[in-house]
Parts: C-alpha cells; structure tokens; sequence
C-alpha cells in the first residue's frame, strides 16, 4: 500500500501554533486549573467555576486561551463566548453552535431556540403590517413590546436606542399579537421570560451531553462587560434546583477585570477558585523578551521600566524594541516603531484624544490623515472595538500617548480637543431634536454627546471650562440624577489625562459625594453650592434642584427652605416659585401655592409647567371646572408634555365623563410609557367602564414600575371590591395596610368588602380605625353611622359601587 502523506497544516493552526509558542508565564495558572482535570468532582478539593481576574491588559485573554487548550487535552467539550453575545439566548446559540462544530448538538435547545427567534421575527412582522419580512424598525418595535411591558432588559445595544412613542405602539401591537389561544400565550412567555424557558432545556441537554464526554468546559471572557446581564443567570445555574441539575463533569471559568459580586456569590465561594492576575515578574517579563529576541540589557531594562510588568505593554514594546541606542525612548515611541510613516505617527497620537472613536471622529482628531487610517488602527495591538461599535485605545497604552501629545506640543492638544468639543457639541444638537429640553440629560444619545463634548473643554482648557462643569452638573442633578456619577467620572478623566490637580479634585470629591449618597444628588449639589463661584442664576438653580431632590425624600421642610432660598438668590427664578408652590400644595397651603404661581406666571407667561400646577393646584382643591379650563390651557401650550394630560384625565374621571378621561391618561401613556401615576389613575377609570381585566393590566405595570407602593394594592382591592370579589379585595387592602398602616382610605374600602362579606364587626373596626387615623373623614364617618344603625342582615346591596369616598393623592 502507499504510504499516506502527512496533511499539511492549515494557515489557522499555524497561526495558533505560534500564539502558543509566543505564550510565556502563567505556569502556577496553568498547573491550578490542568491539576483540577485530575481530581474527581466528589473531592472537595475540586472547583467547578474559575474566575481570573485583573486589570486590563493583564493577559487574561491570552491565559483563557491556553486554559482552552488544556480543557482540550483532558477531552473536554469546549465554548467560548465573549461580550459579543449581550444576551442569555445569544450566549445559549452560541454555546450551542460551538458543540455542534465538535459533533455534539444541542437538538432539543436549537429547535427551542429556532422557535424563539421565529416567535420574535412573527411579532415583528404583524406589528409590520404586511405579513413580510419584518424591517428593522418593525423588529425594533416588537423588542420595544417587550421593554414597555417590562418583558425584557434594555441593554446592549437596545440601550438607549429605543425611542418612547415607538415603544407605546409597540406594547399595543403586541398586545394584538398575543391572543388567548394557548399556543400563542406560550410564544408570549417565550419572549417575555426567554431565560426562565431556555435555561432548563440548556440545562438538561448539558445533562445529556456530559454522559458522553469527559469533561464540558465553558469560558466567558470579558466578564466585566456581561456581569450585569449574567451574572444573576448564572448564579441561579449553579443553585439547586433552580433551573434542574447541571452534571458534575461541567467547569466554568468567568475571567474580568473585578471580583465577583459577593452578594450574589458569597455563599457558592466554595465552588470558585479566584486567579488574580498580576504584572509580569522580571523573569517572565524577560523570557517574553528572549522568545522575540530582544536580549540587549539596556533595551531590556527600558522596556522593563516603561511597561511595568503589564503583559500588553511588554508584548508591544517586544514588538518594536529599536536599537540599543534609543534605549531612552518612550513608551509611545515603542507603541509605533514599527510604523515608518510620519502622519500616520502624528494621527495615531491624535486618534488617542478622545475616550472612544469612530469614524468621523478619527476625520477630526486627524484632518490631514491619509485615506485608510481608521481601518489602520484597527491593526494596532492596543485598539480595542468593544460591543457598542466605538473603538478605544487600551487605557495603558493610551494614558503615555495623551502625556506625550499634552507635553510635546501643547498647541496642538487645545486644537485638537476644540475640535472634537465641536464634533461632540454639532451631535449633542442633532440629538436634541424633538426632545423636551427638560428631559435633555435623561435621553442617553443627548447626554453621551454632551458628556464628551464637556470632557474635551476641559482638556483644552480646564479652568475656563470649569463653570460649564458646574453648570452640567446642576442640569444633570436636575433631570437625571442618577446620571450625575457619569458627570463626575468625566471630572475625574479630564482632571487625569489634562494632567490638571484643579479637576481632579474636584472630580475626585464630586464622585465620592455621588456614589456615597447613591441616586441622591444632594451632597454633589452641596459641594458646588459651597465650593463653586457659582452666578446667582446658577445658585438660585442648583437650589431648586435640591429641593425636589428632598421633597422627593419626604423632606417637605427642608425643600421649601431651599426654594426660598433660591428666591432670595434669583427674585426672578420661576422655576423656584413654581417649585414652592408643589411643596406648599404638598402641605395643604393651596392658597400660598396659588400666590406662588401667579408670580411664576407673572415672569414667564407662556410657560406650560406653571400653567399645569395651577390646574393640579384646582384639582386637588375640588375646583374641578376651574381645573378643566386651566389644563385645557396647560396642554395647548405644550403638547408633548404627559402630566396635564393625566391630571385632565382623572379631573374628567371625576366629572363623570370616563369616555373622555381614558382618551387623556391613553395619550398621556403613550408620551410618557412609564407614567405610573397615570396607569394607576387609567386602572380606576377602566374599572369604572367594566373592564377589570385592562385595571389589573394598568396595576401591574404600575408595580413593576413602582414596587412596593401601599396605593397600588389599594388600587388592586378597588377593583375586586367592584367586581365583587370580595375575598379577593380583602387580601389587597390588607397587604396595603401592611405596607402603610396609616392608609385611613384602605380601612375605608376595606370596610365595605367586609360588610359585603358579612363580616360587619370587623367592618365597623376597620371605620373606626379610619376616624382614628384622619377624623375628618367624612365619607367614614357616615358609613360607621349607617352600619351602627342598621339591623343585622339589613345592610346595603353588595353590587353597589360607591366607593369609600376620595383617594388619597388623587
């Protein structure tokens, strides 16, 4: 017979076969996790996760690739996934189609799979219209279904991309999508909870699997990025019967830049071996420096001293070492030695200006650059493309670049960060069209764009600058303060890469104040009231601010100082007069509130938000014609806005006109999506026109959105009460109560679902308990009049739907 010829290598084995060559170090690593191959998973000795962990640029990706290999040796079904899969299901298919490439699918998880991503495409394509092929819109819409019904997370790139009139007919179609009939009410819940569906499938296919392998072994890389959306998954994977149980031949490694959640993983460390990596040591720092053949001591000594053990830092400077005599060279120089080209030099030192880059940016960062620079970038070792699709440079690499570009010639570092102020200011603009200027900071393209564009000014020029900082961050407080610690993380950057102490200090304690108080902005606005050379008009804001900010916290006292305060500042603030006059409303002074906001008005006369206080102002008053007109005027003047339109609504409800005040709160949801209020008001009017079942629809969407709030289980009990289930009725006002037990109207309706009940005793307990908390409780007062009256057995007709006198808050 012939001698059969050797198969010659591929071109990718090749490759690999010198990564693996090039691979130095690491050894106490890769003898931890190959010595767990060969202990039997009873051993308590044995773990089932590896995480590795360190700063970027440690080399976990490259350690991750050899563990691979190992898992390989030892006869392991291997997958590997990254930040490029941003959901369950996506890391599921992925995991999915890599062992079906190793002769061992996933059948059962594949079809599931398949029949999701054809539930979702039909979605798309009936809230399309045409029965086609869905367009990207129409997919967009379905997804935004599913964000307004809470069905899915916004991340990834849905994040801040989803635009609310989009969602609102979104919902809507879905809801004509998933009809009653059984099938279609699975593939509802198949995308509403695709983790809760797909999980135990994936679950018991590994099951099936393990019997046939040695050894599963999955790896997440990148876990920094996809914690967020895993990492409660893959907690509840490794929890006893959760999701079913996973075979004891499975090893999962996580590797990230920080230490796994210990909340979520604290009782589990025994499963997890932690592999924290550090820098190089001299001896593996030098070996890396051999195998590519720089052995000259004074080049070694350089690179050593200028890369500080990092693995990406010594692996780039091993690249390009140059000649002993440069020995002196920086770490920039190195980075790009082997780059010839002067302007290509001078662009790549420019490109490393702005934080993340595209395209257009890398047009302004270098204007003279030649033709195929961004694709040239993408060929350096230190540019990273992360999932958003805007690259960066690795911050080791990038931190050298900016001290040499801010020291070599400082012209060119204020001209080029103008430049790119201007290109960031020119998309802040375009990304405020059709926005509510009140709401700027809460729409995430607006506020990225302006965040970038305030970063680059400061760079150019950190003290005149610094009033915008300030300025910024009384807007941000304002409308979006859990946005403010983005805000301060851009003071500290530019503080660090301007090489600025001023802004440094300031972003250093501006940051301690945000994360420390949480969501809460009242320390940060401290800060710069006491801190900052603030103008009036800037004081008199940053005060109104953080008055909302402590009537928001039940601080009614301390809101209407600051409003005053702000007055006292600014005579002309009307912000601060209408402000003052929702605290003074808050506390029963309608009549101040009223002398409030004439003066509002009385300063800016066409300005809406004053207009729709003064109709709340009426509405909570009882002058609910006065009310009617003055909100009629409050939408006219700005359309866009849900709040009149909610109060009209329920002020219409109360007249009696139901048809009228459903059509307000349906526009007002759909400007504003997650509108709580509204939903919870739109429930009392659905149930007044007999549709309970869309009630209960509003009030579990008002749960999801406000959880845990007395007012909407004493929403909930209204509607059984009318409907007549009782017992049903009974158990909501309860759980009212428990979470508010001064909620007076809660005693009241739950009254009369007891009465109906028969249950007079604890009716009449219940009335009592009403007076006791609020004795002006009319409507209680009556009722406790008639049922001590009334004979036993001769109480009122349960059908009846009066309802226990006025709610609380509207």
């Amino acid at each position: 017979m012939p001698a059969t010829t050797p198969r010659r290598p591929s071109l990718q084995q090749i490759i690999e076969e010198q990564r693996r060559a090039a691979f130095v170090g690491r050894e106490a690593e890769l003898n931890l996790y190959r010595w767990n191959f060969a202990i039997p998973p009873e051993d308590p000795r044995h773990r089932f996760v590896f995480h590795v962990r360190g700063n970027a640029g440690v080399g976990k990706t490259s350690l991750v690739r050899e563990w691979r290999r190992v898992a390989g040796e030892f006869g392991a079904l291997v997958a590997s996934v990254d930040e490029g899969a941003d959901s369950v299901p996506e890391v599921l298919a992925a995991v999915a189609a890599q062992f079906a490439e190793q002769g061992h699918p996933l059948k059962a998880l594949d079809r599931l799979l398949a029949r999701y991503r054809r539930t979702l495409h039909d979605a798309a394509s009936r809230l399309a219209g045409d029965g086609g092929d869905p367009s990207p819109g129409a997919l967009a819409a379905a997804q935004a279904g599913l964000i307004a019904a809470g069905a899915i997370p916004v991340v990834g790139a849905l994040a801040g991309g989803i635009d609310p009139a989009v969602v609102a007919r979104g919902a809507g179609g879905l809801r004509a999508v998933f009809g009653g009939r059984a099938r279609q009410q699975e593939e509802a819940r198949l995308l509403a909870e695709p983790v809760r569906v797909l999980t135990p499938v994936f679950v018991a296919e590994l099951d099936r699997v393990a019997d046939t392998v040695p050894w599963i072994a999955l790896f997440l890389d990148t876990y920094e990025r996809t914690a967020p959306l895993l990492d409660r998954w893959l907690a509840d994977l490794l929890t006893a019967g959760r999701y079913g149980e996973l075979p004891a031949n499975l090893v999962l490694t996580l590797a990230g830049q920080r230490r796994l959640d210990p909340v979520r993983w604290g009782d589990r460390a025994r499963l997890v071996a932690d592999v924290p990596l550090g820098p190089f040591t001299e001896a593996e720092s030098r070996r890396l420096l051999t195998g590519r053949g720089v052995v000259e001591e004074p080049v070694v000594r350089e690179v050593l001293r200028l890369s500080g053990g990092l693995p990406v830092l010594v692996s780039t400077l091993a690249a390009n070492p140059g000649a002993a005599g440069e020995a002196n060279a920086t770490a920039v120089e190195r980075f790009l030695a082997g780059e010839s080209d002067p302007v290509r030099r001078a662009a790549a030192l420019a490109c490393a200006l702005p934080r993340r880059f595209d395209e257009d940016l890398v047009a302004v960062a270098a204007p003279d650059s030649p033709p195929g620079l961004y694709d040239w970038l993408h060929e350096l070792p230190f540019v990273v493309a992360p999932h958003s699709g805007r690259s960066r440079y690795h911050g080791v690499v990038r931190a050298p670049m900016l001290r040499l570009r801010r020291t070599g010639s400082p012209r060119r570092w204020k001209e080029t960060h103008d430049r790119l102020a201007d290109a960031f200011a020119a998309r802040r603009d375009a990304a405020a069209e059709g926005v509510d200027p009140e709401r700027l900071w809460a729409e995430e393209p607006w506020r990225r764009a302006a965040l970038e564009a305030l970063y680059h000014r400061l760079c150019a020029r950190p003290r005149t600058a610094l009033p915008d900082a300030w300025r910024a961050g009384i807007a941000v407080c304002a409308q979006q303060p859990s946005a403010a610690r983005h805000w301060a993380r851009t003071l500290v950057d530019a503080g660090e890469d301007a090489d600025s102490a001023l802004l440094r200090d300031w972003g250093r304690d501006l940051l301690a104040a945000v994360t420390d108080h949480g969501p809460r902005p009242t320390a940060a606005l401290g800060l710069l009231l006491t801190r900052a050379e603030l103008t009036d008009k800037d004081r008199a804001a940053a005060l109104v601010a953080r008055a909302w900010d402590r009537l928001r916290a039940g601080e009614p006292a301390a809101a209407l100082s600051d409003h005053g305060r702000a007055v006292a500042v600014d005579p002309r603030c009307e912000r601060a007069y209408q402000g003052r006059a929702v605290v003074l409303r808050a506390l029963g002074r309608y009549e101040d509130a009223l002398a409030d906001l004439d003066r509002a008005e009385e300063i800016a006369p066409a300005w809406a938000w004053a207009v729709r206080e003064r109709g709340e102002t009426y509405r909570r008053m009882g002058r609910l014609e006065e009310a009617l007109t003055v909100l009629d005027r409050a939408h006219a003047l700005d359309p866009s806005d849900a709040v009149p339109l909610g109060s009209r609504g329920l002020v219409r409800h109360r007249l009696g006109r139901h048809e009228e005040a459903l059509g307000d709160f349906d526009r007002a949801i759909a400007l504003w999506p997650e509108y709580a209020w509204a939903l919870a008001r739109r429930a009392r009017v659905r149930a007044a026109l007999g549709d309970p079942v869309g009630a209960l629809a509003d009030l579990d969407r008002t749960e999801e959105l406000t959880p845990g709030l007395a007012g909407t289980e004493g929403e909930r009990g209204e509607v059984y009460r009318v409907t007549g289930r009782y017992e049903e009725a009974v158990g909501c006002y309860g759980r009212a109560l428990a979470l508010d037990p001064e909620y007076a109207w809660a005693h009241g309706s739950r009254a009369l679902a007891l009465e109906a009940l028969g249950r007079v005793s604890e009716a009449l307990a219940d009335l009592d308990r009403a007076l006791e908390l609020d004795p002006d409780y009319a409507w209680a007062r009556a009722q406790r009049e008639r049922l001590g009256r009334e004979p036993s057995g001769a109480h009122r007709d349960p059908s009846r739907r009066d309802g226990p006198g006025r709610r609380p808050g509207g």
